[in-house]
């Protein structure tokens, strides 16, 4: 008979002392819900996110005061115009889509969430590329930071709290500041996607937003194959002045986004993509998997990684868990 002394089971034996013992917890104030919000007056479902709509703005309204009622941290908005253009004019226009749907947000919820807003030019585009096209097609980089830095602007002053630069732009952390800085918006946050990756786990997100995209994003999107150039670019945009840094997507990032959050001076969060979302629910549905567990350890999974926070479709619905769970 074999009589082992070092028993680490013992640490897992009742329930009690799994919760006592745990290294890694999630808090409904760590969760950040991304929001599409399209133009018109009915809310529309997203055929590849089963329970995720695009709203309208009443319906936006009515999502961002059931979030603070659950105690998250924040909300991220997405807008989805009904016309685009070259130069993606309606992410600029004070009554455009997401910036009206900003207003209308913040005098709803006031400080009960952070109201935070995509900066990108990709839902405004008919193009669909995050950027102001150059004459061979390709994405000029320094005049889409004109662009977003006019967003920002726009942004700001219909009350986001925390810009969210998604569009990959070398640069974009540094103008954007400088702008805000210059105009008076010194206390507006920039959140940075830093390590954001030319992923197939987007696709249902093209759906989200209507995306008139053709062809990809690798030219400013990091190649899922370089962990060191994720790191590096969280670098630069600490660099410049972020002041949260993105990963994203999460769940097959894992590893990036731990070095990142090893190295970062400042907060790192991480985005569960509409893919990420997606997989789960069809599996769920078939009855392959528990969907409550597989939501709650895929979201702990990428907490124990390192990130503050995190962006997930879930947000409300976990943090109602969490809840439930704490008042046991």
């Amino acid at each position: 008979m074999i009589n082992p002394v070092i028993r680490p089971r013992r640490l897992r034996s009742t329930p009690a002392l799994r919760r006592l013992a745990s290294e890694t917890r999630v808090h409904p104030a760590e969760l950040v819900l991304p929001l599409f919000v399209r133009e018109g007056n009915e809310s529309t479902p997203i055929s590849s996110m089963p329970g995720i709509v695009q709203h309208s703005i009443d319906g936006a309204r009515r999502a961002v005061a059931e979030a603070a009622a659950a105690g998250i941290g924040g909300v991220m908005l997405f807008g989805v115009p009904a016309v685009r253009d070259a130069t993606g004019t309606g992410a600029t226009d004070p009554d455009g889509i997401l910036n009206a749907a900003t207003r209308a947000v913040v005098a709803e919820v006031g400080d009960a969430l952070v109201v935070q807003t995509d900066l990108c030019l990709d839902e405004f585009t008919d193009h669909g590329h995050c950027g102001v096209l150059a004459a061979d097609g390709s994405v000029d980089n320094d005049a889409t930071l004109l662009r977003y830095n006019d967003m920002a602007l726009a942004q700001a002053q219909a009350g986001s709290a925390l810009l969210g630069l998604s569009g990959m732009m070398d640069g974009q952390v540094a103008s954007v500041r400088a702008t805000l800085d210059a105009a008076g918006y010194a206390d507006t946050a920039v959140l940075a996607y830093s390590a954001k990756y030319a992923s197939a786990y987007y696709g249902p997100f093209r759906e989200a937003v209507q995306s008139t995209l053709v062809g990809d994003r690798r030219t400013y999107q990091l190649d899922p194959a370089n962990r060191r150039e994720g790191v590096r670019e969280a670098r630069i945009d600490i660099d410049e002045g972020a002041d949260v840094v993105m990963v994203k997507p999460a769940g097959s990032y894992l590893d990036v986004l731990a070095e990142v959050a090893a190295m970062s001076s400042v907060p790192v969060w991480a985005y569960q993509v509409s893919g990420e979302y997606a997989m789960i629910e069809a599996a769920a549905a078939q009855g392959w998997i528990d969907r409550r567990r597989a939501i709650e350890e895929s979201v702990l999974s990428i907490r124990r990684a390192g990130a503050d926070a995190i962006l997930t479709y879930w947000a409300v619905e976990l943090a109602a868990w969490l809840t439930e769970t704490d008042a046991r």
